[in-house]
């Protein structure tokens, strides 16, 4: 995370640095007018805003590196690729659930486009398939 931190600092300085040469560049450019007139108000509040997100950014991924209280295994050079493999839940490979919950949004997706007719619909659908694979554990062949 060492790393992650200095990166973003870094990209944080570099955006901020174009920033401000694209702001001067613009002044430049546009001798004829008046300082805030020749500015590109657009590029050069958007380059400011992505420097103060990557700051932001930085800033929150160097409180958690320390809160952590340890190394990562992504910073260990010694570290073994088992080492940062974890426990990720458990998942059920022949679940249809998850195609029904796609299919409801795709419902409610085609009801923005075609008609809100079709909105009930899927969220009937979106309903059934949430209950479904919330409780597929506890019904037939696998419940346990």
């Amino acid at each position: 995370m060492r790393t992650n931190v200095g990166l973003w600092w870094l990209l944080s300085i570099f955006f901020l640095l174009v920033a401000a040469i694209y702001t001067t560049w613009s002044i430049i450019a546009h001798p004829d007018r008046e300082w805030y007139h020749a500015v590109e108000w657009v590029g050069s509040v958007a380059l400011l805003f992505t420097s103060i997100m990557g700051a932001l950014i930085a800033f929150y991924v160097g409180k958690v590196h320390k809160a952590q209280g340890g190394e990562l295994p992504e910073d260990i050079l010694t570290a073994d690729i088992d080492d940062g493999d974890p426990e990720l839940g458990e998942f059920s490979p022949w679940s249809w659930w998850p195609i029904v919950l796609a299919a409801s949004a795709a419902l409610g997706m085609i009801a923005l486009a075609v008609g809100s007719w079709m909105l009930p619909i899927g969220l009937g659908v979106f309903a059934v398939a949430i209950v479904g694979w919330v409780y597929e554990y506890y019904r037939g062949y696998f419940a346990r």
